[in-house]
């Protein structure tokens, strides 16, 4: 098969090699926000704010040309303003998160919203899981105590920092729940814009709060920039091309590229040695998260 045609699969996807390399490119380019947030020299929340806030009127015209330029209906702008606000609670979090752990870990518990949707699907259903969600629940749980027991081990500060990306994860799933319904709508572009534009100020609020740095210093606008266009733009322009195509199961072991990129960044960069254990911890972590986006059994009508 040619990388320019695809054979339908019988659950109706139809993926090309193209396709296949736009969802890895995807998820290598949201792997390396972290290092550019350290990069930066501003503050962690003042790094969230300019990458939502520079892509700003990229994202404008892809909305229009993906939307129309019509009316938003009320209701669907609210849904995007309640996701804009637990967005910007996690990438608040999840910066300052960075810049107190290990990059493998902020990457791993950032994406920990797949594992918190599929515990909260069980708990407003009021239902047991199943034994993949079970085994997923278990394996996300005892990662985590190795990870967060490791962090400890190396400093109070990367135990907090995990905490806070921790902490991110969950803000992403209550991101994901209003953005999914808005999503199906207006589509990936208009629901990133708009959400863009809910957070941002928000954003520069915290930042301002906590008396960060706005502005960049020494380190100039080029991390900033760069944060702002491979997380933004790239990533996310690339993964709203390819994820369509997909399974959730080929999605979630996609995912796993991020954290092994992360390590890869956190060794080279700034020694962050991995031993055993942490690797058993992020394998346990990486294996919750597939577990959490692959399919269950199909209902019965």
């Amino acid at each position: 098969m040619s990388s320019a045609t695809a054979t339908p699969d019988k659950n109706g996807f139809q993926a090309s090699a193209w396709h296949f390399a736009a969802l890895l490119a995807g998820n290598v380019a949201l792997a390396l926000g972290p290092w550019l947030v350290r990069l930066s020299d501003t503050g962690p929340v003042s790094a969230a704010f300019w990458r939502l806030l520079l892509p700003v009127p990229i994202l404008a015209v892809l909305a229009w040309r993906a939307h129309g330029g019509g009316p938003i209906d009320r209701r669907l702008a609210l849904l995007c303003m309640a996701a804009g606000a637990f967005f910007a609670f996690d990438l608040a979090s999840w910066h300052v998160g960075i810049e107190q752990t290990r990059l493998a870990n902020a990457v791993l518990f950032g994406n920990s919203g797949s594992v918190i949707l599929m515990v909260w699907g069980m708990v407003a259903a009021k239902r047991a899981p199943s034994g993949r969600e079970g085994v997923g629940v278990l394996a996300a749980l005892t990662g985590a105590a190795i990870l967060l027991g490791r962090s400890l081990e190396i400093s109070a500060s990367s135990f907090v920092g995990d905490l806070f990306c921790l902490a991110a994860g969950i803000f992403y799933a209550f991101y994901l729940l209003p953005a999914q319904k808005a999503r199906a709508t207006l589509g990936p572009w208009a629901v990133l814009l708009l959400v863009s534009l809910a957070a941002s100020p928000l954003l520069l609020g915290m930042a301002l709060v906590a008396g960060e740095p706005v502005l960049p210093g020494p380190a100039g606008w080029t991390p900033i920039l760069l944060l702002a266009f491979s997380s933004q733009i790239v990533g996310q322009g690339l993964l709203v091309f390819s994820l369509r195509h997909f399974p959730p199961l080929i999605i979630g072991m996609a995912l796993l590229t991020q954290p092994a990129i992360a390590a890869l960044v956190g060794w080279l960069v700034f020694g962050e040695l991995l031993v055993p254990l942490d690797i058993l911890g992020m394998a346990l972590v990486g294996a919750a998260l597939v577990l959490a986006r692959a399919p269950g059994r199909s209902r019965v009508r």
